[in-house]
């Protein structure tokens, strides 16, 4: 027998949403621009994504999971965008997307949850840190004018904090008659505790439109861009992709998910309209991948990664990289992409331009254990 609580839970999910809300009121936004973090779980491998084709040592190492560079996208005379990543080629050629390369966050080990913890509360070292960055960026652009969402079933550790913020997330349940939806409605409206909680899944299910239903990468992109897009919607926003641990037959698994981010990626640009023009989106992994590959075509837990850095007001078009090589001296512990430029600096530059910060003011407030690291600028058109 389901309690009203638990009543509640199901009939908003049915209703296209499952909803983790404190509020999902966004009247009082002020700010035009957004923010949007994509995390990349699993280790998503730069070498694969942003390709070092005129790099000597390149082939050699990977061997047959080599990206042939003639089927790739030529980003300069140094690196090629994986060919399945094609509208995100397209932004890059508008100028609307770059990709650092040889990034990091301060975690030098190999463990994906540690690694995730560090990437998402902005820490140090694991578990350091009690917050997520992305909270406390909330709170620096300040609340009121930068309501945040995530686009996942729980919140995730990068948004967790002080401010509330909403989580939602595509359900492939029916959904129910809008008749039921009005008595659940009237059944709760004077209960102080779940009405407001009614109230807001059914503000979800409105900003969700018609994609609500799908779980697909586009569809999620859909979803998120119909919630950004609103006069009065979220103006910071996290989405969610997994997959990325490819210890095995790489190169088809990783153009699938490439294939995926690109259709998301392409989904947010689309439906954004207007308001991609104030948009920033940060692509981001925990680390990246050993520099060779292994006897299963696959390659293990690495160092160093890419990011990417899209949208309407991105200074794009170009590789950003203090590339340190691939030859056996140049591998970071013999093994890894070296590092040489730091994720948190990345993230904290990205993010005071797109709202007007001061960036070393933000890069204070997000990596508060990095703070010494000069925040990378530049990335965006203030």
């Amino acid at each position: 027998m389901l309690s009203r609580r638990n009543f509640l839970r199901f009939t908003a999910a049915g209703a296209g949403a499952m909803l983790v809300a404190p509020r999902m009121a966004f009247a009082s936004v002020q700010s035009d621009r957004r923010f949007v973090f994509i995390i990349q779980r699993g280790a998503a491998d730069g070498l694969h994504i942003v390709v070092p084709y005129a790099e000597p040592a390149y082939a050699t190492l990977r061997g047959p999971i080599a990206v042939d560079a003639s089927t790739a996208t030529r980003l300069d005379g140094t690196f090629a965008l994986h060919p399945a990543l094609q509208q995100t080629a397209q932004l890059y050629a508008q100028r609307q997307a770059l990709f650092v390369h040889a990034v990091a966050t301060p975690y030098r080990d190999r463990s994906h949850f540690d690694g995730q913890n560090v990437l998402e509360t902005g820490g140090g070292a694991p578990y350091s840190v009690r917050d997520g960055w992305l909270n406390r960026l909330v709170a620096l652009v300040g609340p009121s004018r930068a309501e945040a969402i995530a686009f996942a079933p729980t919140v995730p550790a990068a948004l967790r904090g002080k401010i509330d913020v909403a989580s939602y997330a595509p359900s492939s349940l029916p959904s129910p008659p809008d008749d039921l939806l009005l008595r659940v409605g009237a059944l709760y409206e004077q209960d102080a505790q779940l009405g407001p909680l009614w109230r807001s899944a059914m503000a979800a299910r409105e900003m969700a439109g018609g994609a609500r239903g799908r779980r697909d990468a586009a569809g999620l992109g859909k979803v998120a861009a119909s919630f950004l897009a609103r006069a009065d919607g979220p103006r910071i926003a996290m989405i969610e992709t997994g997959g990325w641990d490819t210890h095995s037959g790489q190169s088809a698994r990783l153009a699938a998910q490439l294939k995926a981010l690109d259709a998301m990626l392409g989904a947010l640009h689309d439906g954004l309209g207007p308001a991609w023009d104030k948009t920033t989106i940060v692509v981001a992994t925990e680390f990246g991948r050993t520099a060779a590959v292994n006897g299963t075509e696959g390659t293990d837990h690495g160092t160093g990664a890419a990011a990417m850095v899209l949208g309407g007001p991105v200074r794009g078009g170009r590789v950003l990289a203090d590339w340190p090589g691939l030859r056996a001296a140049d591998l970071y512990e013999g093994r890894d992409l070296r590092p040489t430029t730091s994720l948190d600096a990345m993230i904290a530059g990205a993010a005071s331009e797109t709202f007007g910060l001061d960036p070393h003011r933000t890069m204070a407030s997000l990596f508060p254990q990095t703070a010494q690291a000069k925040p990378l600028t530049g990335l965006v058109t203030v």
